[in-house]
């Protein structure tokens, strides 16, 4: 789950890191007001899911309270596009009013999973302020990483190290340590999968502030962060990934026409490869669970089927915890109460195969039966849309 920039500042200030006065608004007067308590100036930041908002117009700097104004007007209700929404952009409903920082030095930090360390790293980079994907494909020399042991968390040493690594001044340094260690703990405390600042910079007073923050959360953990869960923005997710987390499904929404539907999700990715080798793309990636019920299982049916995508299903099931029937009966389920048409190929193994072949085939629907995975990837093929 991905929170706010304004959000993740709340957090930062829990810990004692320390960020710019804000105020969030949602109408332009309220950022005209906001300005004038600021001081008559401030930075209007345009709040959405997704980086690379300055290089975008949604991040402006003004100079009056009624230039606040005419910029959130701008803003509010649109849109906005950024390398990293794609060409639909992210609704903007919310602004952050922020006061202005005296800005002396810009650095990078960031705590994330490093895959090969298999626990936390923690990243840091003089070039604050900029695209790390850039730096780390022009200047890789200018990233620094220090693995982190998971049971003995960060130590000392390694917040020295890295704070001489970034060359700060001594006066310096031992604010930025306290900063690396609050954000670790923010990281491990918080169950996130990502916790970024960039810039972190240093003032010309020589203090060190989070002018930006960003927080990734684990989905998985947030039965156990009901204060975090408060933060979820649904305007900002895709609306069908968004029904099915509320429906406990795993959903990803996909560019293709092949509608997938599959018990595990390592099944589920061979059924994506599947549908690739037939000259084909799959829609989503859906992975219904073991223990579904045939209305769980004609709920994910119907969020494949309300994709306009959708041109053609693939439905992968091998019969264990989950039986055949049962995701017979909520396939048809789902077809019936939609009224779809939206032909679909089945590939059925395990548990109560015949029966639930027997509920699809009696059923009246659109349906071809595959035995094998290559059965069912030249199904797909012979589907013309």
């Amino acid at each position: 789950m991905n929170i706010h920039e304004f959000q993740a500042k709340e957090v930062f200030s829990r810990y004692g890191i320390p960020v710019p006065r804000g105020i969030v608004a949602t109408t332009p007067e309220e950022a005209k007001a906001a300005t004038a308590e600021l001081g008559g100036q401030s930075v209007v930041k345009a709040q959405i899911h997704a980086g690379g908002r300055g290089k975008s117009g949604g991040v402006k700097l003004v100079r009056s309270p009624e230039e606040a104004s005419e910029v959130a007007q701008t803003m509010l209700g649109t849109n906005l596009v950024t390398p990293q929404t794609g060409p639909e952009g992210a609704p903007v409903e919310k602004l952050l009013i922020e006061e202005l920082a005296d800005i002396k030095q810009e650095l990078y930090v960031a705590l994330t999973i490093d895959r090969g360390h298999r626990g936390p790293a923690l990243l840091v980079s003089t070039q604050g302020g900029m695209d790390i994907e850039e730096v780390a494909a022009n200047n890789p020399e200018d990233i620094h990483t220090e693995p982190v042991d998971p049971l003995s968390g960060l130590m000392p040493f390694q917040t020295r190290r890295l704070v001489r690594k970034l060359g700060l001044d001594q006066a310096v340094a031992s604010e930025a340590a306290k900063v690396l260690s609050a954000l670790y703990r923010v990281f491990v405390e918080n169950d996130c999968t990502l916790v970024e600042i960039n810039p972190l910079i240093i003032t010309g007073e020589g203090h060190v502030v989070a002018l930006d923050a960003k927080i990734n959360l684990d989905d998985d953990s947030m039965f156990r962060h009901a204060d975090l869960l408060a933060y979820r923005d649904v305007s900002q997710e895709d609306p069908l990934e968004a029904q099915a987390s509320d429906l406990d499904i795993a959903y990803v929404n996909l560019d293709g026409d092949v509608g997938c539907l599959v018990n595990g999700a390592g099944l589920a990715m061979a059924t994506l490869d599947v549908t690739n080798a037939a000259g084909a793309a799959p829609a989503n990636f859906l992975d219904v669970g073991g223990g579904a019920t045939p209305e769980k299982v004609s709920s994910a049916v119907k969020i494949i089927l309300s994709d306009p995508k959708v041109k053609r299903v693939l439905i992968n099931i091998f019969g264990g915890i989950l039986r055949c029937d049962i995701a017979g009966e909520g396939i048809v389920m789902a077809y019936k109460e939609t009224g779809s048409t939206v032909p679909l190929v089945v590939r059925m193994l395990g548990t109560n195969v015949a029966e639930g072949k027997e509920i699809l085939g009696a059923s009246g629907l659109p349906v071809v039966f595959a035995d094998t995975l290559t059965d069912a990837s030249n199904a797909i093929k012979q589907i013309k849309v």
